[in-house]
């Protein structure tokens, strides 16, 4: 190690320390070696922003008069779980609201970011220290008692790309695949992603800092789905779906620029999430595996036209972001369904924010889960 944490903090105080930007500090990464970068470069700020199904928030609304044990909750229409005891519902990314299915958690969510008032219906039986047993309130995010966001599966470090062989048109969360191989889509900033410029998952951990749509949050977890025991190609990057985490957030603090709703057509509502995780760089390992680039990151891409999804190429994401890769010596129309100018957008709001000592480094205090391997669902 050339540097710790705390020593990086220390400078970031002083206003000395160097942060770059992962589009940045790559450029730099073709004239230095990751020796002389570490030296260099005190921290890389890096950033996704896409859609993350598996999102959601926590909301405590405060009590009535009288009491009331919230056990049946609604938002717009859009059903909360309320089975967590006294004034406190969930509301998930992907729940609809049934009377227009295109308005969903997502948008609640956004809503109240937005400063805007949301109808809270609840209904109970009724107990003897929780009387009352319907409400029907205007609720703001300003006025709630507390208010976080809580994704259970965020960030995947890589995601596999899809296509459609079948001769019908397909409507999925990696958006509308077109017959006949008609086009392909994938879900990732690439190189700027934060879980790709650490593929052995050692920089970060339970208890990093982040950005988390525009606010200050925290890993919590590794995220549900998270595999770990993944093939690798030779830069030790996963091909396809792996490592995933759980993340929270001061959702009254966020801003409707990184947090957006988002409705796909015959497959329902989701959450774009914008994610930002600084990278301390301690050492020239660290610095190494920063230097990763779109043309070292490999995924596969899965047919959804078949039914158990069989893979039916290899691709790395500097073909996929050219607009165009040919297989079978066939040309396949490819489109992103994350942004990377927003990606880069968070990276130089980071940037700016830990260069105003906003933002000081965390170091985990435990590790994210290794060598985790898929399990499926036993049916019966």
């Amino acid at each position: 190690m050339i540097k710790s944490v705390d020593e990086i903090n220390q400078k970031i105080k002083k206003k000395e320390a160097v942060i770059l930007t992962a589009g940045e500090f790559k450029e730099l990464a073709g004239k230095k070696s990751p020796d002389e970068l570490s030296r260099k470069v005190d921290v890389v700020t890096t950033a996704t922003f896409g859609p993350m199904c598996s999102s959601g928030a926590f909301i405590n609304f405060g009590h009535s008069s009288p009491p009331m044990r919230y056990e049946k909750v609604s938002l717009n229409g859009v059903a909360a779980y309320g089975g967590i005891a006294a004034a406190d519902a969930y509301i998930g990314a992907t729940e609809e609201n049934p009377a227009s299915i295109e308005y969903g958690g997502a948008h609640v969510i956004e809503d109240l970011i937005a400063g805007k008032t949301v109808k809270l219906t609840a209904s109970a039986k009724g107990t003897d220290c929780y009387p009352r047993k319907e409400t029907v309130a205007e609720v703001r995010l300003e006025d709630v008692n507390e208010a976080f966001m809580f994704n259970s599966r965020n960030a995947y470090q890589n995601y596999a790309a899809a296509t459609n062989s079948s001769a019908r048109t397909m409507y999925t969360y990696m958006g509308t695949l077109l017959p006949g191989n008609g086009n392909v889509t994938y879900s990732t900033s690439g190189e700027l992603s934060p879980l790709l410029n650490d593929p052995q998952l050692k920089s970060i951990g339970i208890g990093t800092g982040i950005f988390i749509g525009g606010a200050h949050g925290y890993i919590a977890w590794n995220g549900t789905q998270h595999f770990t025991g993944k093939e690798r190609n030779s830069k030790g990057i996963p091909l396809g779906p792996a490592a995933t985490i759980s993340v929270i957030g001061n959702l009254k603090k966020m801003n409707t620029n990184f947090i957006r709703a988002a409705y796909y057509e015959k497959y329902g509502t989701t959450l774009f999430v914008g994610i930002g995780i600084p990278f301390p760089v301690t050492s020239a390992e660290v610095a190494k595996n920063l230097s990763v680039r779109n043309m070292d990151i490999e995924t596969v891409l899965q047919d959804y036209g078949q039914p158990d999804r069989p893979v039916a190429g290899k691709f790395n994401y500097a073909q996929l972001m050219s607009g165009e890769i040919e297989l079978a010596g066939r040309a396949f129309q490819t489109a992103p369904l994350s942004s990377i100018s927003k990606a880069r957008e968070i990276c130089n709001i980071l940037k700016e924010r830990i260069a105003d000592g906003e933002f000081l480094l965390s170091e985990p205090v435990s590790p994210l889960a290794q060598n985790k391997k898929m399990n499926k669902l036993k049916m019966v």
